[in-house]
């Protein structure tokens, strides 16, 4: 954990600082005393820094923040959001820790090997985001669900981003980007016949923020990682001259 911290750059620490006070003054400014609305936002932001830079403690924190969003999303009515956090987010966050813990980079825990997919699994990913979106759209319609074509499309970017996540992709925060950009027009929509719910949006559009960190990080981490070798081959060849 220390070494974690001290790993955290400035730039990180401030993103985390301005998101985690903006959420706390919203959430006591409009008088929420839904405390758990607080709780859970504050777990969500706190472990998308964890997962900008791949370390797998982000997962254990997704699985945690998956269940108080899906108590939420239940109050509202929003039963795509809830079904999918807690029968698709928070499993596959899950199998995202043990694919993470499994691959790390130079057997170092703290920091996930990224991986880049094929060709054929870009395909294999593609067919099964429209089986499931297409199957969750005839269960959330079955279950009265508020808003179904857009908690529709929140299931097809959350299936993407957890897919992506397990498989160590880059374009994970992508998929969560996009599912942000979602959540934050379905908040929208519950906040205007209730204001009390705007702190949501304000904790979506720091998702947004730290997502779109994640995949500049995570570019940065793959470069680095490409490079790695090269460099310590032009080391030994250095070495085996002299």
């Amino acid at each position: 954990m220390k070494k974690f911290i001290k790993s955290i750059k400035p730039i990180e620490w401030a993103i985390w600082s301005v998101s985690a006070a903006a959420i706390i003054v919203c959430f006591f400014v409009f008088r929420n005393n839904q405390y758990h609305y607080l709780i859970g936002a504050l777990i969500g932001v706190t472990s998308l820094i964890f997962v900008s830079k791949g370390n797998p403690a982000g997962q254990v924190l997704t699985v945690v923040f998956s269940v108080f969003y899906s108590v939420i999303s239940y109050s509202c009515k929003y039963y795509g959001e809830m079904i999918t956090y807690l029968a698709m987010t928070a499993p596959m966050a899950v199998v995202a820790l043990v694919s993470w813990l499994r691959n790390p980079y130079k057997g170092d825990k703290s920091e996930v090997e990224v991986n880049s997919l094929s060709v054929k699994e870009w395909c294999l990913f593609s067919a099964l985001s429209v089986a499931v979106t297409v199957a969750f759209y005839f269960i959330l319609r079955a279950l009265d669900t508020a808003n179904l074509i857009v908690s529709t499309v929140s299931v097809f970017s959350s299936f993407a981003a957890s897919y992506l996540t397990a498989r160590r992709s880059r374009f994970y925060a992508v998929g969560y980007a996009a599912n942000d950009v979602v959540l934050i027009v379905m908040w929208i929509m519950q906040t205007v016949s209730d204001i009390s719910y705007l702190p949501m949006i304000v904790c979506f559009a720091a998702f947004l923020v730290l997502d779109v960190y994640g995949f500049v990080n995570w570019s940065r981490m793959l470069r680095r990682q490409n490079d790695a070798p090269q460099e310590s081959e032009n080391a030994e060849r250095k070495e085996n001259i002299a």
